[in-house]
């Protein structure tokens, strides 16, 4: 005879409990939440896991509340919501703790690649030629492609139908930012000096 593995009914609305340790034990679940995942948590994901007629976002600002002094934050990245060490605190984490397999490690014309793979993607490395007047090897496509900083996009309409790229989430995460739409106008970037030249 097979055992009932099935897990009791996950009671999202806590309608037993008063209206303000309601919200506090949501508040409670959505940190746990965050805790648990190595990525961005999207709403989606969040809301099912408090009552069905309340705000995430609302409970995302109490937390943050929460957290106000503490060495961690919630940080909108990637079209969701995660945990993040405190910038101010990153030189302590790097002397006391081993980080370095964490640690991007990109040089200058690294960067200047991925930026021009955010403005322009999907981008072929002929397209990235174009751009910086030299070829792109195949290696530093490889490395960024390690890193998990760009994936595979769809095939360029065009003979031999090359590979494309485009930046990820990761990437996303990596340069804190909540959609590509938070990236520096491309003007503003030739402005400050930091546009890529070939």
């Amino acid at each position: 005879m097979a055992k009932d593995r099935s897990e009791p009914e996950f009671d999202r609305e806590l309608s037993d409990l008063p209206q303000e340790l309601r919200w506090r034990e949501w508040m409670r679940r959505i940190e746990a939440v965050l805790f648990a995942s190595a990525s961005p948590v999207p709403r989606e994901d969040l809301v099912r896991i408090v009552g069905q007629a309340t705000s995430v976002d609302l409970l995302i600002e109490d937390l943050a509340a929460d957290l106000e002094g503490r060495a961690f934050e919630i940080a909108m990245v990637a079209g969701g919501w995660m945990f993040r060490t405190r910038s101010v605190y990153a030189p302590a984490i790097r002397s006391a703790a081993d980080v370095g397999d964490q640690l991007l490690d990109l040089n200058e014309f690294d960067v200047a690649i991925l930026a021009a793979i955010a403005y322009h993607q999907p981008i072929t490395r002929d397209g990235l030629k174009d751009i910086f007047g030299k070829e792109i090897g195949r290696d530093l496509i490889g490395r960024l492609h390690a890193h998990g900083l760009i994936g595979t996009g769809p095939r360029a309409p065009r003979r031999g139908a090359p590979y494309t790229f485009v930046t990820t989430d990761a990437f996303l995460a990596a340069f804190g930012l909540e959609s590509l739409r938070d990236l520096p106008d491309p003007e503003q970037l030739n402005d400050a000096g930091l546009a890529a030249s070939a």
